[in-house]
């Protein structure tokens, strides 16, 4: 069943297409996720989803329920956990869930055991009385959590959940999304880390410049550039003729350097290997290292774009 469809969704600001003519459905029960690099057009598309950000043209239904209709029935139905942290430093841990809690109507025994739930779920049980402002980074992404799952919503957002925080509270916070996707909660997860959404989601849509650019499970991507190949090579002098003559080589789609290293992207690496040896011989390239690596979605961001997800 289809929890959630964007029908050729608007967003306009100061007359430049921030999100342009965007066509999604999501499933019910999956981790959906949305990549891209930062202003993708990512986090306006969520904010229009949840209500908070009126589109400029095309349509979004949640659960049956017209957004632009029944803005107060959807937002029920979502929890949000927003890319900028949304909670009140002078109240405790608990107060936060609380108040959030009652802001979507939960009251007395059933709000008391939905902020204990949430918290327990989280890992703040022993920081329930402590205050946000004495949280790690990761402490106050889980508490933001927290505050958005307490009442049980049937779509949950996670806007860019893991930025700016340590390792462990990253995988805390990777595996919470697959507990609660588990449970029974539809997932839409955005992200500019490639590994993140490959490693959790069902599947992804891939957003550039307000655009969605491609759409599938991470098998069905990763076919799109099936026929292409990745060599990373490490190497000491490398110089601009080097860098040159690789770029002009027919059979070799692109050429980036980075980080005393060169990427080249060719739809055979087997055919050519000679070729780019003799050239790095050539240019007196010294050879530490050469891999061959996969298809993966940042080849194809970059396939389709032309930079990296990083760029």
């Amino acid at each position: 069943m289809t929890l959630a469809v964007l029908s050729n969704v608007v967003k306009r600001y100061d007359q430049k297409l921030t999100v342009d003519h965007v066509n999604l459905n999501i499933e019910e029960g999956e981790i959906f996720g949305l990549l891209g690099p930062n202003g993708a057009g990512k986090s306006t598309t969520i904010s229009m989803i949840c209500g908070l950000l009126k589109p400029d043209g095309g349509e979004i239904i949640i659960d049956g329920l017209s957004v632009a209709a029944a803005p107060l029935e959807v937002k029920k139905r979502i929890g949000l956990v927003p890319q900028e942290l949304a909670l009140y430093e002078t109240m405790t841990a608990e107060e936060n869930v609380r108040f959030f809690g009652k802001l979507y109507g939960l009251r007395g025994k059933l709000l008391k055991e939905r902020v204990e739930e949430a918290l327990e779920f989280t890992g703040l049980s022993d920081r329930t009385k402590d205050k946000p402002a004495t949280f790690s980074g990761g402490m106050k992404r889980r508490l933001n959590i927290a505050c958005a799952i307490m009442h049980r919503p049937k779509l949950i957002i996670m806007d860019e959940p893991t930025v700016g925080i340590d390792p462990q509270s990253r995988n805390h916070i990777l595996e919470s999304v697959k507990t609660l996707n588990k449970l029974g909660s539809t997932i839409i997860y955005t992200s500019h880390y490639m590994e993140e959404v490959e490693a959790i989601c069902d599947r992804v849509a891939i957003m550039d410049k307000g655009h969605v650019i491609a759409c599938g499970t991470e098998k069905e991507l990763r076919e799109k550039v099936a026929h292409e190949e990745k060599i990373v090579i490490k190497a000491v002098n490398i110089s601009a003729a080097l860098i040159k003559e690789l770029s002009l080589h027919p059979r070799i789609n692109r050429v980036k350097e980075v980080e005393q290293a060169v990427e080249l992207y060719l739809p055979s690496s087997q055919s050519e290997l000679q070729d780019i040896l003799f050239i790095f011989s050539k240019h007196e390239g010294i050879i530490v290292s050469l891999h061959i690596e996969e298809p993966d979605l940042e080849m194809l961001f970059l396939s389709l774009t032309g930079r990296t997800l990083r760029d």
